[in-house]
């Protein structure tokens, strides 16, 4: 069984581009949580989100890359780039089929459309713009990263709900281990859309001011939107090349709940198998688990039961445990992805960023939280959670190279 690196990382937040900038800005505590300027929330009651601002597609696509993308697909592609500059992987080691693509997300380019229904709707069928219906469809997202660097291996996109980003993480190493691929491009991607944005204020999902991970006074979550892509690499890769790898990627684990469309199970059955099947299948115990980048939404049942599973997997041990998304908001399929760039980075510094907006303790979120302010600790090992709408379960574990058994990775 060949070890999977992660040796660059690329990311398009609110916070800002590139994993440095976004990796100081968490560190920090800083928001990314703004007045939305996308479109117009007047009807809506609620228009704070983690909107990115600033981005210019051109900044980092080719004018005939930025003409075929949307904003979701200019934003994946973007990611890509800066994560394969990252690695200092050379170019024609990208290109080629022994390079695979795997994306998450959950509505990809819904603005396009949106567009184009509103066109249809208002204007009839000779208004469509037919330049823009190649830019729609999940399937899409993954085609413009390997056009962008000629990576003719597996492409795919799993949209696997607000847990994508882990499904795709979870995918692309396995075709490494299998043989299929030496270099993966994946992670995931998400846009804020204003039907998906309307959707959760009508669901009562939403917080109309922040995002507060596991206070006692939550009151939903804040909607953001971004790329985090990571380059993962086999063994024989990362030692042919000399490069210097970030992090292995471990053992994952997936589950459902088969329980509810919206509220995860009260028992948290599926969210605790996935954690558990992480753990074992990197060859671990609980015991070796230094810290858990929860999914933390601040909504209250989410993370009510979120802490009940943490409490059952690790029993008496207090686990140090985070949420970002009080700063970057819940960025829906991405938000693994962009929290799995936390895990790696947490592993290099050897520092846990601090779950942001925490005021008052809940009983029933009794855990070792990180609260408002960064924990200098070491990190070998981090498990990324990610417990989504549908009882979709991903659970990925992350650890410093050279920390896991020869053989993680493989099914529990």
């Amino acid at each position: 069984m060949t070890r999977v690196y992660v040796t660059g990382m690329g990311v398009v937040s609110s916070l800002g581009f590139g994993r440095k900038a976004y990796w100081q800005a968490l560190l920090e505590g800083r928001s990314g949580v703004s007045p939305v300027t996308l479109f117009d929330t007047a009807q809506i009651g609620r228009n704070m989100a983690g909107e990115v601002k600033g981005f210019r597609a051109r900044d980092f696509l080719t004018a005939a890359e930025a003409r075929r993308a949307g904003r979701c697909s200019a934003f994946a592609v973007a990611a890509a780039r800066m994560a394969i500059e990252d690695a200092q992987i050379p170019a024609e080691r990208v290109a080629g089929e022994r390079t695979s693509v795997v994306l998450g997300t959950t509505m990809g380019e819904a603005n396009v459309l949106g567009e184009l229904q509103k066109a249809w709707i208002h204007q009839g069928a000779e208004a469509v713009d037919t330049a823009k219906i190649p830019r729609y469809g999940t399937t899409l997202l993954p085609i413009h990263v390997a056009r962008a660097f000629g990576a003719r291996g597996i492409v795919q996109t799993l949209p696997a709900a607000c847990a994508a980003g882990n499904y795709a993480i979870g995918f692309a190493a396995d075709q490494i281990r299998a043989g299929r691929a030496e270099v993966a491009i994946t992670g995931a991607v998400e846009i804020i859309e204003k039907l998906e944005f309307a959707g959760f204020a009508r669901l009562g999902a939403m917080s109309p001011d922040r995002c507060q991970p596991f206070d006692k006074h939550r009151k939903g979550l804040i909607l953001g939107e971004g790329a985090s892509m990571l380059v993962l690499e086999s063994e024989a890769s990362v030692v042919r090349r000399g490069a210097t790898p970030l992090a292995e990627v471990g053992g994952y684990g997936l589950a459902c709940d088969a329980h509810h469309i919206t509220r995860p199970h009260p028992e948290g059955a599926g969210s605790i198998a996935a954690m558990r099947q992480a753990i074992t299948s990197s060859g671990l115990t609980p015991e070796d688990v230094d810290h858990i980048n929860a999914h933390g939404t601040a909504t209250p049942n989410n993370d009510s039961v979120e802490a009940l599973v943490i409490r059952k997997v690790f029993q008496d041990r207090r686990v140090p445990v985070t949420s970002i998304k009080g700063m970057i908001g819940h960025c829906m399929g991405a938000s693994s992805a962009m929290e799995a760039v936390a895990c790696v980075m947490t592993i290099q510094d050897g520092v846990v960023p601090p779950t942001m907006h925490y005021e008052t303790p809940d009983p029933e979120c009794d855990l070792e939280l990180v609260a408002n302010e960064k924990r200098a600790m070491p990190v070998d090992i981090v498990l990324n959670n990610a417990l989504a709408f549908g009882g979709y379960d991903a659970v990925v574990c992350f650890a410093r190279p050279g920390r896991l058994p020869r053989g993680a990775g493989m099914a529990a």
